[in-house]
């Protein structure tokens, strides 16, 4: 079944938040940057797309009905054009505060090599060659760089993808705005929180 939701936002906007959310609300399983520790052999293919090698998308997502996080985010664009059909769900925050969160995660899992795993070492080439290298150009220290992307992004997206397809969403806004997007029924219960930066450092 092709991709019927497509998350364009930034890691650390929500987003395993919104794949849980998503998955409650019975579009997945969802691909998130997560995945890529339970299917390694999904890395390879990952790694060429970022070369600019054709990717099959159909086979490499053939089990997700919806992707969020990197490395989806890194290819919204051809995801978009690829499936016309699928919602797409720009998660943001404030600047600020994500560029926070991003300093005490994922940017410092990008400057500390990882031991012998050899999958964690091949997430760890593609987190840096994908987001490091080629979305912040080298460097993550100046914040207002770094921020100025993240907008730079968001402002792309909105501009790109048209309003009756796009939802711009904070996950602290909860269920309602993502449900009636979505067209499907509030559940009752409450809405995931998780992977804060205390969750992601204790994971390290």
């Amino acid at each position: 079944m092709p991709l019927m939701v497509i998350g364009a936002g930034f890691g650390r906007t929500g987003t395993l938040s919104l794949k849980a959310a998503l998955e409650q609300l019975g579009l997945g399983p969802c691909h998130h940057m997560v995945e890529l520790f339970k299917h390694p052999e999904q890395i390879p293919v990952w790694d060429e797309a970022t070369d600019g090698a054709a990717v099959d998308w159909e086979g490499l997502l053939a089990n997700y009905l919806s992707i969020v996080d990197w490395p989806g985010c890194h290819f919204w664009r051809d995801l978009t054009q690829r499936y016309p059909a699928a919602k797409v769900i720009l998660t943001v925050r404030d600047a600020k505060g994500w560029y926070r969160s991003a300093s005490d995660t994922i940017f410092r899992v990008m400057r500390e090599k990882p031991g012998d795993d050899p999958t964690a070492q091949a997430q760890w080439r593609l987190i840096r060659k994908m987001i490091l290298q080629q979305t912040f150009g080298g460097s993550t220290a100046d914040e207002a760089l770094a921020t100025g992307v993240l907008e730079m992004h968001n402002e792309e997206v909105r501009r790109t993808i048209p309003t009756e397809r796009l939802l711009v969403y904070e996950v602290k806004q909860g269920w309602e705005p993502l449900c009636a997007f979505l067209g499907v029924a509030v559940p009752e219960v409450p809405f995931p929180r998780t992977n804060t930066t205390e969750e992601f450092v204790a994971r390290l």
